[in-house]
């Protein structure tokens, strides 16, 4: 993967990752892999290929290369392990809890059961103001 055009950024994990055998999808500016710390089973991050930490700074051509593998990344996973549902999400910046500097995209599978109140879904990122109802 590149970084701003100069090949693979210096100790980045992500950008070793193009060409690993275990991509579950790929286009020309994104690569979708499965997460190596997975919240759930399935759980898989899409990465645009070249290396920028802020999803916002990526060309809208990069933003639009990672969304367009949401779908077979979701076929992908629905195959493998057959979810009942799914949350999607990005860390932008340390405040927001992103810790891997290069922009990532979360496809997390989620499952009947697998936390007993999941009502609120992503809000819970905020605890204090989750509940809205």
């Amino acid at each position: 993967m590149n970084h701003n055009g100069a090949g693979p950024a210096t100790g980045c994990i992500f950008c070793p990752r193009g060409d690993a055998a275990d991509l579950l999808a790929a286009n020309d500016l994104a690569i979708a892999f499965p997460a190596g710390f997975p919240v759930s089973p399935g759980h898989a991050l899409i990465v645009p290929r070249r290396h920028e930490a802020d999803f916002f700074a990526l060309a809208p051509e990069e933003q639009a290369a990672v969304v367009a593998l949401v779908n077979p990344v979701r076929a992908a996973i629905d195959r493998l392990h057959s979810p009942d549902a799914y949350n999607l999400g990005a860390n932008i910046g340390k405040a927001a809890g992103q810790t891997i500097q290069h922009a990532h995209f979360h496809v997390i599978p989620r499952y009947a059961g697998d936390v007993a109140e999941p009502r609120g879904g992503v809000r819970w990122v905020l605890p204090d103001t989750a509940r809205y109802w």
